[in-house]
């Protein structure tokens, strides 16, 4: 249970799926209250939408941080966001029914993180994914959930895969990314190599169907990570 002495926790959670549906998985990122990354998690969801890949990554990040504590949790779904923080209340008062009468969908997930909601203090931050001068935090949370999409197999701290994955610069906030990256530098783990581009943590398929093997220089493509030479032709 993470917690302990922070004042708050701030976090980041995000949910990938390589066809939606397709290969899914979710990942949450976790870090002091000074927004150093502490722990992460990631883990396979098998064949399964975007959407239910965002809310899993919600409710794990909730299930395993210190409900004492308040968090801030940064995602960039505005589905899974505005279900929890917009839609809930209607979806209860209806007997969990839309507005057009028909069964909300994800039911159980969505009851999962209300029940978690409702005894802690929890604010949303909605950051846009993949931009330029991006949040960190997520642009970690969306490459551990991309990478597990792929090979299916949970990663994180609590496996024994402690290096966190560092985010393309170009998707960092500028100066805080400096500092992550000297972070995760100091502790021998590989540091981004080129523009764009970071070392992959897990072995994957790059849209152009050729595999890319653990440690192998990668970039972000329209479709996910693969090889940076594939980037422009994805485009």
């Amino acid at each position: 249970m993470i917690g302990g002495m922070d004042e708050r926790i701030i976090a980041a959670c995000d949910g990938a799926s390589k066809g939606n549906p397709g290969p899914a998985a979710w990942a949450w990122v976790v870090a002091d209250d000074q927004g150093n990354p502490r722990r992460w998690e990631a883990g396979p969801l098998g064949t399964a939408t975007n959407n239910v890949a965002e809310l899993t990554a919600l409710l794990e990040l909730l299930r395993s941080t210190d409900p004492a504590v308040p968090v801030e949790v940064r995602m960039d779904s505005q589905y899974a966001m505005n279900a929890v923080t917009k839609w809930l209340p209607g979806w209860k008062r209806n007997g969990w029914k839309t507005s057009a009468g028909k069964p909300v969908a994800n039911r159980e997930l969505v009851v999962g993180i209300d029940e978690l909601l409702s005894s802690r203090s929890v604010s949303f931050r909605y950051v846009p994914a993949h931009q330029v001068d991006g949040d960190p935090l997520n642009a970690l949370a969306d490459q551990a959930a991309s990478e597990v999409a792929v090979s299916q197999q949970a990663a994180g701290t609590a496996y024994g895969t402690a290096g966190m994955p560092v985010p393309a610069p170009a998707r960092s906030t500028k100066g805080r990314a400096a500092g992550a990256g000297a972070k995760s530098g100091s502790t021998g783990k590989p540091r981004a190599g080129g523009t764009g581009t970071i070392r992959a943590k897990f072995a994957g398929r790059c849209a152009c169907g050729k595999p890319y093997a653990a440690k192998d220089m990668i970039a972000k493509n329209p479709s996910g990570w693969g090889h940076p030479e594939c980037r422009t032709a994805l485009a």
